[in-house]
């Protein structure tokens, strides 16, 4: 089926919900994508943070084939070692908690905001402008987003958006706050980090009034900032914190994750989810673990996103290069004209968080050889 067929089909079919560039891809390995005219790419966004093992990582693929061929679904009236193990190793290797399965980073962040609010009840739940949650209405409600929020208003109430600094945080938590939710690293906005002295004041604040600190770690964990979570870079740990993108090595998987004193709060019945922590992604999930927990790879994570950022900052074109491990973003003027010309012209995947900044995401397991070629593409195209 040729491209034009597939966009009179999208035209007619979809919820015209995407703006899709005009290609079609067919095939992946590593950092390399295919399209349906033979065409290879250098992929520097890994499907948005969630193929950091890179496409098809051969040991995903095996788990995925012996596990489709014995046990795809069986809902959680039951158990499977698959999703025990993975609940097991995400707790242990982060807060020390539980751990709540379901679908996606959105979801993952309704069930945070769920138990934070079951915690505390009716407390209120402090979210950062540049913040990005999701976008179904309780995690849309965290993000203060105003294109994104005003079209679908009203929306959940007790959200209580602040500035990223000292000085908003300790002028609104109070004993009503149940929680403040944070981006370590916000992503979507255009890879910004928060500063130590703000999470400080976060963590001092919530200890203060009983309130939770909480991360959004959907983009950040799985080792795209050199760790297997973001928050060990920073002087905090968090009560809770929520993944998914990388966590499923490709296929679609979020879990929430608490630490000691959140780990009780939900009791049967409180939330569930059909699919969620089904033996085929719970597989492909301990696959993809093996691989992104090598403290070897984690460091060679932080080198190679030093030596990235060192590279871009070399080129005159851009400014205010920034990130941490392989999350790295920088300014640019007209940046999705920036983003889609790398496509067309270069055969690089990239993308553009607004409309100055853009944003790499390569996969963990790119090569020395990989950067360097992905550095002489964006110097070709700005």
């Amino acid at each position: 089926m040729s491209l034009t067929e597939l966009q009179a089909l999208e035209a007619e079919h979809v919820i015209p919900s995407y703006a899709r560039y005009p290609v079609e891809m067919v095939r992946g390995e590593g950092t390399r994508l295919w399209d349906a005219d033979g065409n290879e790419y250098l992929d520097f966004l890994s499907g948005i943070s969630v193929l950091n093992v890179g496409h098809c990582h051969p040991a995903v693929v095996a788990a995925v084939r012996e596990q489709v061929g014995r046990l795809t679904h069986v809902t959680n009236l039951f158990y499977t070692e698959p999703a025990m193990r993975l609940a097991q190793r995400l707790a242990t290797s982060s807060l020390g908690g539980k751990v709540f399965f379901c679908n996606s980073g959105t979801e993952a962040n309704e069930a945070l905001l769920k138990l934070v609010r079951k915690a505390k009840p009716r407390g209120e739940i402090v979210v950062l402008h540049g913040g990005f949650h999701g976008r179904t209405y309780g995690s849309l409600s965290a993000t203060t987003q105003e294109s994104k929020q005003v079209p679908f208003a009203p929306l959940v109430p007790g959200f209580v958006p602040i500035q990223p600094t000292v000085a908003a945080l300790e002028g609104v938590v109070s004993e009503r706050t149940a929680a403040v939710l944070v981006e370590p690293i916000q992503g979507e906005t255009g890879v910004h980090a928060l500063s130590d002295e703000f999470l400080l004041a976060a963590r001092a604040a919530c200890d203060r009034v009983g309130a939770a600190l909480v991360f959004d770690e959907v983009q950040t964990g799985m080792g795209r900032t050199g760790t297997l979570w973001a928050y060990e870079q920073t002087p905090v740990v968090p009560d809770a914190l929520t993944s998914a993108k990388a966590l499923g090595g490709g296929l679609p998987i979020g879990a929430l994750v608490t630490g000691p004193r959140l780990a009780d709060v939900f009791q049967p019945g409180d939330h569930g989810s059909t699919f969620a922590g089904g033996p085929l992604v719970a597989a492909a999930a301990n696959a993809a673990f093996d691989v992104l927990e090598d403290p070897q790879l984690l460091a060679r994570v932080r080198e190679l996103g030093e030596r990235l950022r060192e590279r871009l900052r070399a080129l005159p074109q851009l400014s205010n290069v920034r990130g941490r491990g392989l999350m790295v973003g920088f300014d640019v003027p007209e940046a999705p004209a920036v983003a889609r010309r790398a496509l067309l012209e270069q055969r690089l995947v990239v993308n553009a968080t607004g409309p100055g900044t853009v944003r790499l995401l390569p996969p963990l397991t790119v090569g020395d050889a990989e950067l360097d070629d992905a550095i002489g593409r964006i110097a070709a195209v700005v």
